[in-house]
Parts: structure tokens; sequence; C-alpha cells
């Protein structure tokens, strides 16, 4: 079985749509010639040509624009934003027509588009290239919002949102890119809004997604070396959200830590800590704990290893769950 890594594997899921759907098209800026900026889709204009792999103009509202008047005339939209800082100057189109488009016709005008978006720190980069911007998204009625943290997940959730009749923002852990997996890449029918439960565990339910997932995979192997029996759930989706396997989990284990890489304050982690209060607050045997970027504008790139959740952050939350 090859070793793939994340960015083949989204190369992959590409090159599989567009050859199972003439309308699937992609558009974005360099995508076509160059590959992409992370050379996603590298050799696809190559093979596909430059009426299906688009090379547009430094505009992202235009790229989204385009895009809904393109799905409205039965096409299948692949953008691709190249960082996820330079999303912001497309979210008015965003918010106000591809998430609302669907309710505002009432259903009879579904936009079957997938916005790809690289996100998240920890490659050294700029201003502007470090964003984790996903509560915006997953605040906005009419989106789904799907981050993978594997190869294989990469690949098939990929698939599954293009084939989706419905807006999805897709969240690339950038960080994550390049780590291989052992994997055949096939759809495996893994369906949106199916999160995974990567280590089973009895002690504390540790909830996180996209790139924070590894980082919380080695919280586990080293809380296992001093005894304590980690359940890690990895989302997978944060619209529509798993909340059976989060809440089955929790009334395992008790204690729950909620990590991911932006901001605590607005950040999704809030709103998972507030569910799990609402549906079964007598589980708990302690205070869901938040994990997450401090409260500033992304800092820059030498100090981004203090901004984001690191192992001994994590173990504190754990240690402070398991103490209360």
């Amino acid at each position: 079985m090859p070793q793939v890594t994340m960015a083949a594997a989204l190369n992959e899921a590409l090159r599989y749509s567009m050859r199972n759907d003439p309308h699937v098209i992609i558009l974005g800026e360099d995508v076509g010639k160059l590959g992409g900026v992370f050379r996603i889709t590298d050799k696809l204009q190559e093979e596909f040509g430059e009426e299906r792999v688009l090379d547009t103009p430094l505009a992202e509202s235009g790229i989204v624009g385009s895009a809904i008047g393109m799905a409205m005339y039965g096409l299948r939209p692949v953008c691709e934003m190249q960082f996820d800082g330079f999303t912001y100057p497309a979210f008015e189109q965003i918010v106000s027509h591809l998430a609302k488009y669907g309710f505002r016709s009432r259903g009879r005008m579904r936009l079957p588009i997938v916005v790809r978006i690289p996100y998240g720190g920890g490659i050294g980069a700029v201003e502007h290239h470090s964003e984790s911007l996903e509560a915006y998204f997953t605040h906005t009625a009419g989106l789904k919002v799907v981050t993978p943290s594997t190869p294989s997940d990469a690949f098939s959730l990929l698939v599954r949102s293009i084939e989706d009749p419905d807006p999805v923002i897709f969240l690339e852990p950038k960080r994550r890119y390049w780590i291989r997996e052992d994997v055949d890449l096939k759809p495996n029918g893994l369906p949106i809004g199916k999160a995974a439960i990567r280590n089973e565990g009895t002690d504390v339910t540790l909830i996180t997604y996209g790139p924070s997932v590894r980082t919380c995979q080695e919280a586990v192997e080293e809380a296992a070396a001093d005894g304590v029996s980690i359940e890690l759930i990895d989302l997978r989706t944060l619209v529509p959200l798993d909340l059976d396997t989060i809440m089955a989990s929790v009334r395992k284990t008790g204690r729950a830590v909620v990590v991911h890489e932006a901001q605590v304050t607005g950040g999704f982690g809030g709103e998972i800590a507030a569910r799990i209060m609402e549906d079964d607050f007598l589980s708990l045997q302690a205070p869901v704990i938040r994990v997450g970027g401090f409260d500033i504008p992304y800092p820059p790139a030498k100090l981004e290893d203090v901004h984001l959740p690191d192992l001994d952050r994590v173990l504190d939350a754990v240690d402070k769950v398991l103490n209360y």
C-alpha cells in the first residue's frame, strides 16, 4: 500500500471528481499552470484543460462570485483560496449570497460549490497566512464546514463535499499537508458529519479537529505512559456537528477538554462546551476546559509556537479536569 501525503490525497480527490463528473471545474489564483501554491491542483490543467481549471485574477470576491453564477447554470465549482487570510475579501460573497441562496430561493436554486481554504498556523508564514477562521463559517447558517486531519479522510471528504448539493467550506490544515499515511485512495462512503474516535479511553474526552488532531494524539500517548486513559475525538466536520459521538464519550468519561488553534474567545470550542453543558450537565465531573490560541492577532512566525496549543498546554488541561 503506497504512502500518500494529504496534499497528494487532495489532488487525487479533485482528479477523481473531475473524471467522474464533467460539471466539476476548478478556479482560483495560480491553480492552472503552477498547480496551486501548495500544488494541490498540480497537473490538473494538463489533463482537463483551461476551460475546467481556470486561473483567475487576484480577486477572491470575484472567484466566489463567479462560482455562484457558474453553479446557477449547472456547474460544480471548486474554488481555491491561496491562504486563509485572503478569504476575507470573499467573505461578503460567501455569507450574503453563497450561504443564503438556497433559503432565498426556497430550495429551488441550490449551489453545489466547495471553497477550499488552507488554514491554521505552524509553517512560519507572514501576516495573513495563518488564520483560524472556522468560527466565522460555523456561525453562518447555510454552510457545511469540513476539516480533515488525515490523507484518507481528506480524499474521501473532499470527494463527498464536491458531490454535495449545497455549499461546503473545506478547511485544509496546511501544516499537515505533508503528513503521510499508508492508504489506497478510493471513496469509502465516509459521510459529512461523522466524527472519528481516534483513541478509546475512559478518564477524559479530548475533542479536536484539523491541525490539532496530531498534537492531541501525542498527548494521548504521553498521558498513557502516566496511566491516564484519554478518549480522542476527531470531529472531521464542524457543521453538521456529530453530537451523538461527543455526548456518548462524555457520558463515559465525565470529563472533556476541547482543543483548537483558533483563539478561545468566540471560538468553536465554546459551542462544543455549551452543547455538552446543555445536553447532559449531570454527567460532568468537572467543567469543560478549552485550549486554544490567545486572544491576539496571529503573532510573527518566531512566536507562533508559543501561541499554538502544544503538548504541555493540552496535558495541563487534562490534569485540571482530572484533579477538579
